[in-house]
Formats: structure tokens, sequence, C-alpha cells
């Protein structure tokens, strides 16, 4: 068999999650998704684990633990889905961005880094 032929269903697989993963709003697609790409990659390391006729079977050894990684990513992942569906009512990613913190929070954070800069200074200036 040729190596072409899963390297270029590797490759169809691996776009179609990557655009997955760029196009789609909802959490559940994305992790979805990140397993088409997950699942790409183990069909390169098994095509060629065959292709280059490892007796260790590095590629396909590889591919158990991808496949355990993948399996412990899209449990922990679910979980964290449903939690936010849960607080939230939605599993829209981009109705979530406003869990990060945003210009205000990080302008408090280095107000409160200065003004502990300053106190410390004092501090030093009274002990010496």
């Amino acid at each position: 068999m040729h190596l072409a032929y899963p390297a270029v269903l590797a490759a169809l697989l691996f776009c179609t999650g990557l655009y997955g993963v760029l196009a789609r709003r909802n959490a559940i697609l994305v992790l979805m998704s990140v397993e088409l790409m997950l699942n790409a990659v183990n069909l390169n390391l098994v095509a060629f684990d065959v292709w280059l006729r490892d007796t260790l079977h590095a590629g396909q050894a590889l591919t158990l633990f991808t496949i355990a990684i993948a399996a412990a990513e899209i449990g922990i992942g679910l979980s964290i889905v449903l939690m936010v569906y849960r607080n939230r009512g939605t599993s829209d990613v981009d109705k979530l961005r406003d869990t990060a913190e945003g210009p205000a929070a990080d302008d408090e954070a280095s107000a409160m880094a200065d003004k502990a800069a300053q106190e410390a200074a004092q501090k030093a200036e009274a002990a010496a």
C-alpha cells in the first residue's frame, strides 16, 4: 500500500478538524473537531509505522498514548462544557468571552502592584 493514501486522508481529516475549531461556536463541536485532528495524527503515526516497518512499533505505541490522552481530554472537556452550560445557559464560545479578564481588570491589577511597590519602597526607606 502506498503511503500517499493514508497521508492524504489524514491531511483531509486534520484540515476538517482545523476548520471546525476555527469556525464553530458551539463548544461541543469544537471538542469534536479537536478529536478529528487527534485521529488524523493517529492515522499518520500508524501509517508511517507500517511504512517504515519498525520492529518496535513505536508509532502504534504512541497512538495508544494519544488515544488515552484524547479520552481524558474529552472527559474533562465535556465536564467543563456541562458546568458552563448549567451556569450560563449556553455553550456558545463567543458568549463566554466575558469570563476572561478585560482591560479594566488589568488596569486595577497594575495599579495595585504599583501601590504595593511604593509601600515597599517607603518601608525600606523608613528602615534605613
